[in-house]
């Protein structure tokens, strides 16, 4: 059963929505590996705003699209009048008409909930400010590839409490992990999704890197400035020294363990060169998964 007509936050979704999404992108890739067609969106259009840039985002939902056999339309707001003022609810009014589908990547979360209330087409978070759910559904789809399940594993994050971390808890409590974070005093995740974690699932908040680290199958860093924190970046780097994937943290985990970082990686800082060499390969699938995991999120709400 899938019911959602968005795509906003993993704590909206079932355990088992989520896992029709990652079998759903499994058999995608495998298709897109084998070369077989797999039109599944042919004729349909997907809307992408971007007031936030992008590498991955960009490139893979566009590619996703034309993968689907559909077409992937960019909307810059300087070009739209939702640059200009118009209002958001009537700009969704306006794209519902002419689309099937739209992917926004802004800073709030309200302007995305507000968008989605407001159209009649479904409507996909590709970052805010509080999550960034997509990201995490290729992450889960990475770890699954490479330790053959999630229920029972323990994830670590060292670093900013910020969108990807909120999105990692959702989306790792829903699938059984533990989770373990590690974040400076006054940097940690969203209080409330941190009080639903501690009673859902198993889950851990604390300023010890090490303590968190202890065991854990899988280390997540990402970097201590996000886009729009810029003029906070030597505050940050004060707070987050020593928030780092080294070679120590690595052999607090357990044996074995796996790597990830959303990216862009700033090596050196929250994570070292050689810790990010040494598992370039799960990272790339991580980045990789970003292009299967939206395609499965497409055609969930935008097939027939």
């Amino acid at each position: 059963m899938f019911d959602q007509k968005d795509f906003l936050l993993l704590s909206e979704y079932s355990p088992e929505e989520i896992a029709a999404l990652l079998d759903l992108a499994a058999e995608l890739k495998e298709m897109k590996r084998n070369g077989e067609p797999h039109a599944l969106l042919a004729g349909k259009t997907l809307g992408m705003i971007f007031e936030k840039a992008s590498t991955r985002t960009r490139v893979s939902f566009e590619v996703g699209m034309y993968d689907l056999g559909g077409h992937a339309l960019l909307l810059s707001p300087r070009d739209m009048q939702l640059g200009r003022g118009e209002p958001i609810e009537d700009t969704a009014r306006v794209l519902s008409r002419y689309l099937d589908g739209i992917m926004i990547r802004t800073f709030e979360q309200e302007k995305v909930e507000q968008l989605a209330r407001w159209s009649s087409i479904p409507v996909i978070n590709g970052l805010t400010d509080f999550a960034h759910p997509c990201q995490v559904m290729a992450d889960l789809l990475t770890i699954r590839e490479h330790k053959g399940r999630l229920a029972g594993l323990t994830l670590c994050y060292v670093g900013d409490g910020f969108n990807v971390a909120n999105s990692l808890i959702a989306g790792c409590v829903k699938t059984g992990m533990k989770v373990r974070m590690a974040c400076p005093s006054g940097y940690e995740p969203d209080p409330d999704l941190m009080a639903w974690a501690a009673e859902e699932g198993d889950f851990l908040c604390t300023p010890d890197v090490m303590a968190a680290a202890a065991g854990a199958d899988v280390l997540y860093t990402d970097v201590w400035a996000s886009m729009g924190q810029e003029d906070e970046a030597a505050a940050r780097e004060k707070a987050f020294a020593g928030y780092q994937i080294n070679q120590a943290v690595v052999a607090a985990a357990a044996p074995g363990a796996m790597v990830l970082h959303d990216l862009p990686a700033h090596k050196g800082e929250e994570i070292t060169f050689e810790v990010f060499e040494a598992h370039a390969r799960e990272i790339f699938d991580q980045a990789e998964n970003r292009l299967h995991a939206q395609k499965a999120i497409l055609v969930k709400l935008m097939g027939n």
